[in-house]
This record gives structure tokens, C-alpha cells and sequence, in this order.
């Protein structure tokens, strides 16, 4: 019996595999179906971020009251592409022409969203309300979505209530959209309509009709910025006007609101045209003060806008008294790489500087050698002011360009690319007029430093060394680089110049016709003048041309025989050559500082009075003009 039943366990031994072959088909099954269900996940990731990327629009059923909720969207409906879908018997609509040209009647409020923004157009209230959307969490309006971004309103509708009489969809491919909206203003029995555009971009395009005569822009907006890539940015800081309520702006092409939090930038294009803008500052008793609307006056022509988001995409740093000489790590780290810029004071003008990759010093016109006062460890920012640069008032960090950006992310001057075209874009940007004019007569091939100073101090080695006859071409040729650079400088003296004595003239026959515009006038006028009266002081010490060419005479010659005067000659020679060029490098960036604070006070100072903002256009105009290729030893923003 033991044996039968030692046998009889053997011959179960086969059930042990017939067990993990189970086992193995098991494990195949919950492999095969745990691969099916990732692929699926996969799949529905890549089409959620597909369905996200485009644009979408929905009809929410039933009209919003008193608030709008993005989060709650259970009963909200999408409206298909091919409204011919929406039909019983599609088929049959598709083969039927008489189905054709049918409008889609929205039940509820339409809601456009893409990937960056989502636009509510808020029927009862006669305002399209837009939110903007942090790409990185799919499918999700921003954290706190109880704060809108921005609100559309056109002007005639902004003392009173108004609603949406209709929206009409013009274009609905998934790729983009189009709504043609109908406002209607109580009181007015007019009603005015707009096309808003969106595609797969943070941009939406609005074109308003004839009879819509300007638009209101509200959003919490803490400083207002008029970038100038000649010259200097235009900041507005709504504090700085406790006793205004509207700020008249010079209207250039571009508009950079930086809103409240630290987190958004708005940033508005339209194209040139006689839009007026303008800022209404809010009444309400806080601190910081805001901008609460942008006022345009449209012309007839299209504005954009888009909002771009990042954690610190812009930063108010308070420049404090105990910053002075000192390296100050600030409480701020760039999200991105771009060419991050600030303004600081720079003998008494605001002046622009680039943040650096790192510490260093710098060498400018007017102020002479210093540490440059922004730079980047890292991620991490540093300040280091003096008394060349000092801790004055508030410096904001902000950005336009592109420097190093990843291509995910949008910037101000790629809006401006992408609205207004490239023939505008290059007039804007004007890549040419920010380039340095040189004043290297033999480029690399010549003295490295070729001014007056680096001249001669390359010439007073030979000189000491006895070796100027064995150099004579060298000491020529270094001779020559110095008159080719002091031809270049009386150049652009002259240049400074005329433009000084044209914008007098400007200003006098102005004021002939602007009788009530005269305090403003009077002090562009002023600014102008003090051009003129520092070429004046300087006239005997900047010496002229034929002075220049007497010196390179007198120079060249000590070349022809050894004596052993020629080093007390040319060191002579050569305190003449230094005082001159130093006079010269002053009065340049004299004349340049001036001119930016013209550029500058013409912008600040219209802001009371919309008569004197086409009158300050005109005088940015002509300073952005001869502000183009600086030479080096100017005070010059960082183009």
C-alpha cells in the first residue's frame, strides 16, 4: 500500500505543471491587459492634449447670472465643427442642400478655450471675460479661476448695462475660430459688434465693426509699459498719480500691462493707424494703485492681445538705502532664460540694462568705470548699486526678447511678430538702428582700442623703447586710427547738433498753434537747449578737423630721424591728442543722455492732456531717430 501510494504521488507529479502553465497564461493575461490599458491611458493623454491644443467652443445651455464658473462645466455642451452632425440623420444632411447655411443657436453663453486661454462671452453682462490657463496642467483653467484675467467691453457700453444680443460663428475648424459678437448698451438701441479670432495660440485678434467706435481692456494691471527698442522703455506706475484718474499714453504699436501678482503679463499690438490709448486708474483706496482699463480709441483697426503666464514672470524689487555697495542677493529667481532687462538711474536718466551672466565691470560715457549693477548667478539674481548707480526708487525685472528662451515659450516681441507681420516687426524691432556705429578704421586689423587714449598709449611704448623709426608704418597707421575716430566723433556731435536745432524749431512753430500746450512745450524746449549749451561749453576743448590734421603732421614727422626729444614731443603730442578725444567722448554721451531724457519726458509728460500726445509722438519720433547707432562711448540703453 505504501509503495501504491508512493506511486500514486508520483503520478500527480504532472499536475505541477499543468499548475504553472496556468499560472504563466494568467500572468500573460494580466501583463497583455495591464499593456492595453497603458496604451489606452497613452492614447487618451495624447488626445486630451490634442483636444486641448485646439480650439474648442461650448455652448454652456443656459446663460451665467451673477458669476461665471469655468470649473463647473457638467452641463455644457460642444459645439461641433460641422454643425450638418448636429442633425438626426446626418446622411441625409450631407445629400441635402437645403440643410446648408443653418446658424447654430447657442441655448446658453458661448465659451471658447484652448490651451492658454479660455474666453466666456457673458451675455447678461455684455462683456467677454478671458482666463488664462497654465498649459502644464492639462484641460485645467489656473489654479485660482475666481481671478479673470482680462474683460472685453466696448467703450459705448461702459457707463450702463449691457449684454450679448447674439454671437454668430463665422469659422469653427478645431484649428480655429471665429465669432462674430453683437453688443447692445441699454438706453442706446444700437447695437455694435466685433469679431473675436482665436487659434491654437495665447493671441486672440479683435476687429471691430464701423460703428464700434473703441474698446475697454479691465484688468488688474500694477504698472503700465511702453517698450522702445531705441532708446528707453516708458514705465507708468499708478502711484505716481494719486490727484489723476486717466493717463494719455503715446500709442506705439505695443502695450505691456504686468498685472497684479507677479505672475501674468498682458500684452496688446495693433497695427499703425490713429489709435489713441489711454489709462484709467482706479479709485479705490489700496496700495499697490492699479490701472483698471485700457481705453482705446481703435480706428477702425484690429487690436490683439494675449496673456503670458510663468511664476515670477515679472518682479518689483524696493532698491534700499542699505543696498548701496554691496553685492544683494534678491529675493527673486528668473523662471526662464530671456533677456531679462531692468531700469535704473544712470546720471539722473532712467536708464535700461540688461541682467549679465555674471559680475563685472563696465565702462560708460559721462559716469566712467563702475560695477555693473545686475547681474545673474545661476538662476539667482544679484544687485550690487554705488553712487554712479544708486538705489533709487523700485526696479522692476521684466522681459520682451527672446535670449536662450525655449521655443514653448511665447515673449512680447513674438506677439508683435505674429500680429503685426514682418514688414512692421523689423520697423519696430529695428535690428539695423541698434547696432553700434563704429569708429574702427581697420576693424580687428588696428590698434584694439582705437580712441584718442588707446592710441597713444600703444604709441608711447615705441616711443619710450626709441623704436619710431623702425615702426614709422606702425606709428602711422595708429595716427590715422585717430583721426578716423575723431571724424567720427565731430560726426555725430554735428548729428546731435541739428537734431537739437530742428527739434527747437519744431517746438517754437508748435507752440504757435498750442497756445494752452506751452508749460510742455516749454520744457521739451528746455531739454533741447541743454544739446546746444553743451557743445557751446565744450567748443574750445573739442578743437576741429584741421586742428586734428595738424597734430597728425606733427605726429608722423617724429617718425622721419632718431632724436632725443621725440619722446618729450610726443608725450606733448600726445596730452593734446587725449584732452581732445576726452572732451569729445564726453560731449557725445552728453548729448546722447540728453537726448533719452527728452525721448523719456515726452512720454511722462503728455500723459494730462490728450492734445499733447500726438505732439509727443512726434518728438519720440525724432529722438528714436537720431538715437540710432550710438557709438560706444554713449550713455546707450542696451539695444
Amino acid at each position: 500500500m505504501k509503495a501504491n501510494q508512493g506511486s500514486g504521488n508520483c503520478g500527480f507529479r504532472p499536475s505541477q505543471p499543468k499548475r504553472l502553465l496556468r499560472r504563466s497564461r494568467l500572468l500573460l493575461r494580466i501583463t497583455a491587459l495591464i499593456l492595453l490599458l497603458a496604451t489606452s491611458l497613452r492614447m487618451s493623454t495624447a488626445q486630451a492634449k490634442e483636444e486641448m491644443a485646439n480650439a474648442v467652443v461650448w455652448d454652456t445651455l443656459s446663460p451665467f447670472v451673477n458669476t461665471v464658473d469655468i470649473r463647473d462645466r457638467a452641463n455644457w455642451k460642444p459645439v461641433p465643427t460641422d454643425l450638418l452632425t448636429l442633425e438626426a440623420d446626418p446622411s441625409a444632411a450631407f445629400s441635402d442642400p437645403g440643410y446648408y447655411g443653418r446658424e447654430y443657436s447657442f441655448q446658453g453663453d458661448a465659451v471658447v478655450e484652448n490651451e492658454h486661454l479660455t474666453a466666456v462671452f457673458w451675455s447678461r453682462r455684455g462683456k467677454v471675460v478671458i482666463y488664462s490657463r497654465d498649459p502644464r496642467r492639462a484641460g485645467e483653467p489656473k489654479a485660482d479661476c475666481s481671478q479673470k484675467t482680462v474683460e472685453f467691453i466696448p467703450l459705448q457700453s461702459k457707463r450702463g448695462p449691457a449684454s450679448i444680443a447674439c454671437c454668430r460663428i463665422l469659422q469653427n475648424t478645431g484649428d480655429e475660430v471665429a465669432l462674430e459678437v453683437f453688443f447692445s448698451a441699454e438706453g442706446t438701441g444700437e447695437n455694435v459688434s466685433a469679431i473675436f479670432s482665436f487659434s491654437q495660440s495665447e493671441i486672440v485678434e479683435i476687429k471691430p465693426a464701423e460703428n464700434m467706435k473703441g474698446i475697454s481692456l479691465l484688468s488688474a494691471i500694477e504698472y503700465g509699459v511702453v517698450p522702445s527698442f531705441i532708446g528707453d522703455d516708458l514705465i507708468f506706475d499708478p502711484g505716481g498719480y494719486p490727484s489723476t484718474d486717466t493717463l494719455y499714453i503715446p500709442s506705439e504699436n505695443l502695450f505691456v500691462g504686468l498685472l497684479k501678482g507677479e505672475n501674468s503679463m498682458l500684452v496688446i499690438t495693433w497695427p499703425t493707424g490713429k489709435q489713441q490709448m489711454r489709462l484709467v486708474l482706479d479709485n479705490e483706496q489700496r496700495q499697490p494703485r492699479l490701472v483698471e482699463s485700457i481705453d482705446f480709441d481703435n480706428d477702425g483697426k484690429n487690436i490683439y492681445l494675449a496673456i503670458l503666464d510663468a511664476p515670477g514672470i515679472w518682479h518689483k524689487e524696493e532698491l534700499k538705502a542699505s543696498y548701496l555697495e554691496k553685492d544683494v542677493a534678491i529675493n527673486w529667481k528668473r523662471p526662464f532664460p530671456a533677456k531679462w532687462i531692468t531700469q535704473l538711474y544712470e546720471a539722473d536718466v532712467r536708464t535700461t540694462f540688461t541682467f549679465r551672466e555674471s559680475k563685472g565691470k563696465i565702462w560708460r560715457g559721462v559716469t566712467g568705470a563702475y560695477i555693473y549693477p545686475i547681474w545673474f548667478s545661476g538662476e539667482n539674481a544679484f544687485y550690487h548699486l554705488s553712487k554712479k548707480i544708486p538705489p533709487k526708487g523700485e526696479s522692476l525685472i521684466y522681459f520682451l526678447e527672446r535670449k536662450g528662451t525655449p521655443n514653448p515659450i511665447c515673449t512680447p516681441v513674438d506677439i508683435i511678430k505674429a500680429t503685426l507681420g514682418r514688414q512692421t516687426y523689423d520697423t519696430i524691432l529695428d535690428l539695423p538702428g541698434r547696432k553700434l556705429r563704429t569708429h574702427h578704421r581697420r576693424g580687428s586689423a588696428g590698434i584694439r582700442r582705437a580712441c584718442t587714449c588707446g592710441c597713444t598709449e600703444a604709441m608711447q611704448v615705441v616711443f619710450e623703447a626709441g623704436e619710431e623709426v623702425e615702426k614709422k608704418e606702425y606709428v602711422e597707421g595708429a595716427v590715422d586710427d585717430m583721426v578716423y575716430f575723431v571724424t567720427r566723433h565731430m560726426e555725430r556731435i554735428n548729428e546731435y547738433q541739428d537734431f537739437a536745432h530742428d527739434m527747437m524749431g519744431f517746438l517754437s512753430m508748435t507752440k504757435k498753434s498750442n497756445a494752452d500746450l506751452t508749460p510742455f512745450l516749454d520744457s521739451m524746449e528746455s531739454i533741447a537747449k541743454e544739446i546746444v549749451q553743451g557743445y557751446s561749453r565744450q567748443r574750445d576743448n573739442i578743437k576741429n578737423l584741421e586742428y586734428t590734421d595738424q597734430l597728425a603732421q606733427k605726429t608722423k614727422a617724429l617718425t622721419a630721424k632718431k632724436d632725443p626729444n621725440n619722446l618729450s614731443t610726443y608725450s606733448d603730442l600726445s596730452e593734446k591728442w587725449r584732452a581732445m578725444g576726452g572732451a569729445q567722448d564726453d560731449l557725445v554721451a552728453q548729448s546722447h543722455r540728453i537726448t533719452r531724457k527728452l525721448f523719456q519726458e515726452a512720454g511722462y509728460g503728455c500723459v494730462n492732456d490728450p492734445k499733447a500726445v500726438q505732439i509727443a509722438e512726434e518728438i519720440r519720433r525724432r529722438c528714436k531717430k537720431c538715437l540710432r547707432n550710438p557709438d560706444g562711448y554713449e550713455i546707450w540703453p542696451n539695444y
